[in-house]
């Protein structure tokens, strides 16, 4: 079943792309590599603020962290032409707006993880990194980038 397939099975539907914020490119391809810079969670248009252990609950923030997921596949789809490339999530890196105190970050990225496990079966499985950081652009809550291979057009 090709990628397209499976997300209109699961009622998946991903968002438009969004334009970088900074001076760098959403997708930078090199060899069979394509490397997703960190993506905001966008839900409903809006992008979800607020930190983690103060003013956002840890199910926003899993629903947030799968928002970004869904915009890594969208960035991924419009730099290559088709996620049915994809041949392996190698690795996430997420990166959770949180108190000092806050210790579940790694139950807030696996949103994203969840969502790469569910579109790609065994190849969604992945490495990754969860990390609590004080701030993030636009006060985000919570921000993934991606390293995924990718095979021929």
């Amino acid at each position: 079943m090709s990628i397209e397939a499976r997300l209109q099975e699961l009622g998946i539907e991903l968002p438009e792309v969004s334009p970088p914020l900074a001076s760098y490119v959403p997708v930078m391809v090199q060899g069979d590599l394509a490397f997703v810079s960190g993506q905001l969670p966008f839900i409903d248009g809006e992008v979800v603020t607020g930190t983690l252990g103060k003013d956002v609950d840890l199910d926003k923030a899993i629903a947030a962290a799968r928002a970004c997921g869904l915009m890594i596949l969208a960035q991924l789809r419009h730099e290559i032409g088709s996620l049915d490339r994809v041949e392996r999530i190698v690795k996430l890196g997420g990166f959770v707006a949180c108190t000092p105190d806050f210790t579940d970050q790694h139950k807030v990225v696996n949103g994203a993880s969840d969502l790469m496990a569910e579109v790609f079966d065994d190849k969604g499985r992945h490495a990754r990194a969860a990390v609590g950081v004080p701030s993030l652009p636009v006060g985000a809550a919570v921000e993934v980038d991606a390293v995924i291979a990718i095979g021929p057009r």
